[in-house]
């Protein structure tokens, strides 16, 4: 009889590591958007000096949340403070396990004073999703929207909402233009509304790129003509529409991790949760890649504070996983960095496509080398010591380097030189997105979150930098 959940898939499998390292679903796909518009290095340049589209509207879930039992689910689930959470605000939603290790991560926009919108990838969506569904919150009324399929192979796609952002030095002069006057610079995660094409969208002050910049989003029914009027304001100003190619590339020079493993395939609490985890869903499916190869799931697993979200720990509220918060000493947790991997040995790993006597090591895709829903590779000191994960990888032709968000021991200090390995061990797993290789150590310079200086003084993001948000 097939697995009906996600602990009886486990239950069949040789382990969640074996189960997920060896998963045939292929890599992660941002759907549906065009791969280009231009090219990928056009449109990496565009978000640094012109303007950017990028059309956000397919490659995440959306959760809808109403009643006002909605803020006392979120209040029970998420590490941050909900104190400060008022109508047409944003705040990031980041939820832990009892062991208080990180599930996933998204945004919650208040757009009413009982309605939210969970924006974000599957393992956080499914989080709130359970807890609402079996928390026992009698005025909450909870529905999904999933992303776009990856593969649709020509099958009609829609969605509730089109979501899209305008980015870069030039995306005031766009948004305004598209207004028709000037639009109100709000402070970062607060909402409004501005007029596109005679049409009242809503808005998200935003800045992914650096400069300030809105997200913007509506009925999945306009998709086309608001997405054509900000082409055509744009056209002045350099504007460039972004393809999926080159989309998710931009968080290499911003400094957000997006994908670590949800970590709930071990411990008695979470046990129910899997139970109710369907047999064919991310958690079960995802894809587990990299270097760093352990029999224990349980390695896998991350703090806020390793992924940079340790500011969002507040202790004025009951939540799943503040005991063992409260015991874990920041100062002892790894904290996010970037890595700057050495061009030398770049081309030493790009030149094997071209060596037919030589080792052939694991394909580096352009820009984004990710062939993993998540992906872990092992991160060395010069003793040879490990001491991180490598966790987001690809090539940024804004600073001409290839680029790594990683998550490093406190004691590693930035301008170090270490060493990542890259490929998988043993001439690779048995994954689809995986061909026969050898590793290829990589040196590596520990660098700022976020590597852009243009990001790190303009930029108020609190998992990007040092901002506290509320």
């Amino acid at each position: 009889m097939a697995p009906k959940n996600l602990q009886e898939v486990l239950d069949a499998s040789q382990g969640p590591v074996d189960l997920l390292r060896n998963s045939q679903i292929g890599s992660y796909i941002y759907p549906v958007v065009p791969a280009d518009f231009q090219n990928w290095i056009k449109e990496q340049r565009a978000w640094r000096d012109t303007a950017v589209l990028y059309d956000q509207s397919h490659h995440m879930d959306n959760l809808f949340l109403k009643g006002s039992d909605a803020i006392n689910l979120i209040r029970a689930t998420a590490i941050n403070s909900t104190e400060v959470f008022p109508v047409n605000r944003a705040k990031q939603y980041v939820p832990t396990t009892e062991s208080g290790h990180v599930i996933g991560d998204g945004i919650l926009f208040r757009e009413a004073d009982d309605e939210y919108v969970y924006v974000g990838r599957a393992p956080a969506a499914n989080w709130l999703l359970y807890h609402g569904q079996a928390g026992g919150y009698g005025n909450l009324d909870i529905t999904v929207d999933r992303r776009s399929p990856s593969r649709p192979y020509g099958h009609g796609v829609s969605r509730q909402y089109y979501r899209f952002q305008i980015q870069g030095p030039s995306a005031w002069q766009v948004i305004e233009r598209l207004n028709g006057g000037p639009v109100e610079q709000l402070k970062f995660f607060n909402m409004s509304t501005m007029s596109i094409d005679g049409t009242t969208v809503r808005t998200l002050r935003h800045g992914m790129a650096g400069a300030p910049g809105l997200e913007v989003w509506g009925p999945y029914a306009d998709h086309d003509r608001i997405r054509d009027a900000i082409v055509e304001a744009g056209a002045e100003f350099g504007l460039v529409p972004v393809g999926s190619r080159a989309y998710p590339s931009n968080t290499l020079e911003s400094g957000w991790i997006p994908s670590p493993l949800p970590a709930i395939y071990t411990g008695e609490a979470e046990r129910g949760y899997r139970e109710w985890l369907p047999a064919d869903g991310y958690e079960a499916t995802g894809t587990l890649a990299g270097s760093f190869v352990s029999d224990s799931i349980e390695d896998y697993y991350l703090t806020p504070w390793e992924l940079g979200y340790g500011s969002f720990v507040k202790f004025d509220h009951d939540f799943i996983g503040r005991d063992a918060l409260q015991k874990a000493d920041p100062a002892q947790q790894r904290r996010k960095v970037t890595l700057a991997w050495n061009a030398e040995d770049m081309t030493k790993l790009f030149s094997s496509l071209f060596d037919t006597a030589g080792p052939q090591y694991k394909f580096f895709d352009l820009p984004l080398a990710n062939y993993g829903s998540a992906n872990y590779d092992s991160v060395v000191d010069a003793d040879g010591s490990a001491v991180g994960f490598s966790m987001f990888t690809g090539y940024s032709a804004n600073e001409r380097t290839a680029l790594s968000l990683a998550t490093v021991d406190p004691n590693v200090p930035e301008g170090a030189e270490v060493t990542v390995v890259w490929g998988e061990p043993n001439g690779g797993t048995s994954k689809a997105a995986v061909e026969p290789h050898e590793q290829l150590e990589v040196r590596a310079v520990v660098s700022p979150v976020p590597y852009s200086a243009v990001a790190r003084s303009e930029y108020h993001g609190g998992w990007r930098t040092n901002y506290q948000s509320a």
